[in-house]
């Protein structure tokens, strides 16, 4: 395997009156809307210079690196991860903000004088991304169930990027996601990392030709050729590992799916001339990726806020959370970015908390006590505000798992709290 991309100096393009003109308006615009409370300055801003000039993304992005980072979980970690491998190397500039679509990304690309720029990008904008800032390479996660109204169809969304990926020199890819590796394959060369797959409940039909697919264990193939790939980076015994490097992950992040994460970032950083150990040290300074795994104090109680969006996130929290003896606290709504649609909600292996005390907070807190009850857990109890539920439990740590809107409400909710 060839582990380094050729990178060629950026020549920086000249921004021309019009987009510069959009550029100073998106600025003006994200200031007035923090000044005034409202928020999401910056996507605000962004959608102010789309607006005055619509190339702007393309003309930004002139000249630069650009490495996009998708999949349905773990993108905001991966790229915080990658960000912070990639600096060792030299300035980086990302949209740490998780703002994850066009707005976003030309918010990023005109605050930023670095040369090398990593996007985290919504799995629905790959394809829009890789045409209109010219990236060269693409780090791909996973692809499983999410927001129903919006990417109801997992193979859809795969021949999306399968026919995107073709204008790319390099994807680092989940080997163990059938649909990842089929998207993957357009590209002029790929960079197979094991970073596993708990949830394979959406990839029981091949994405090449519609056939079932054969899983045996954590090894997938199909009758019509398109099977696992022979990884180039996997996990061993607590490392991250390949045919030449043998790298110690020490990361601050907890659960297995924060070392896949790690393991894909790595690969990516060194396809991109870092040195593999000099990458993975540069990640235990990620404690925290916009919220997520934060532990906030209040009350004496110590929550740690943990996002599950979806039926596969909902396992990882589950398994981090397992391990552990504090009590628990889920919160639930339905809503926006959440998805209206909350029936995902019954393939969630919730009978894994049976014995458990649990209590639950959010819009739709009638709709997850049904379903705890249906998993055999009774000692189930609402609380109107997380607050109140973590008042009514003893002093020490808290789990809390939170879908999208849930999370950020708890996080505004514990706003106030000192951070760990």
């Amino acid at each position: 395997m060839t582990t380094e991309v050729p990178v060629q100096t950026p020549m920086p393009a000249a921004r021309g009156t019009r987009v510069d003109l959009a550029c100073r308006l998106g600025q003006a615009v994200s200031t007035v809307s923090r000044l005034t409370g409202r928020g999401a300055g910056g996507v605000i801003g962004g959608r102010a210079i789309l607006r005055l000039a619509p190339d702007a993304t393309r003309v930004l992005a002139t000249g630069r690196e650009v490495l996009l980072v998708s999949g349905t979980n773990g993108k905001t970690t991966t790229s915080a991860l990658l960000t912070a491998a990639l600096r060792t190397g030299g300035a980086v500039a990302s949209n740490t903000d998780g703002a994850n679509t066009p707005a976003g990304f030309v918010t990023t690309l005109a605050n930023a004088d670095a040369d090398r720029v990593v996007l985290e990008t919504d799995e629905g904008w790959l394809p829009w991304a890789a045409a209109e800032t010219g990236a060269r390479t693409a780090v791909l996660l996973n692809l499983t169930r999410d927001q129903l109204h919006r990417h109801h169809e997992v193979r859809r969304l795969a021949a999306r990027w399968h026919d995107a990926t073709d204008r790319l020199d390099l994807v680092v890819a989940n080997a163990d996601d059938p649909d990842v590796v089929w998207a993957a394959e357009p590209a002029r060369r790929q960079v197979w990392v094991a970073a596993g797959m708990h949830w394979k409940q959406d990839s029981v039909i091949c994405p090449r030709c519609g056939d079932r697919q054969l899983w045996v264990g954590d090894t997938w193939g199909c009758d019509c050729g398109l099977r696992r790939p022979t990884p180039d980076w996997w996990l061993e015994d607590g490392d991250l590992v390949s045919a030449t490097a043998r790298v110690r992950l020490d990361l601050a992040l907890p659960g297995e799916v924060n070392r896949g994460n790690a393991a894909l970032a790595v690969a990516a950083a060194v396809a991109h001339g870092i040195e593999p150990q000099a990458a993975a040290d540069a990640m235990r300074e990620v404690a925290a990726v916009i919220g997520r795994y934060d532990v906030v104090e209040h009350a004496g109680r110590q929550a740690r806020l943990v996002l599950a969006k979806n039926p596969a996130s909902w396992l990882e929290a589950i398994d981090l959370v397992g391990r552990s003896p504090a009590p628990l606290v889920l919160a639930f709504n339905s809503e926006g970015v959440d998805g209206r649609d909350p029936s995902w909600l019954y393939d969630v292996p919730l009978d894994q908390l049976t014995g458990r005390g649990i209590l639950v907070v959010g819009r739709r807190v009638t709709d997850m006590i049904v379903r705890l009850e249906m998993a055999g857990i009774d000692d189930v109890r609402a609380r109107p505000t997380l607050r109140a539920a973590l008042e009514s439990l003893p002093l020490g740590p808290v789990d809390v798992i939170a879908n999208y809107t849930a999370f950020q409400e708890a996080r505004k909710e514990l706003s106030g709290g000192r951070r760990r």
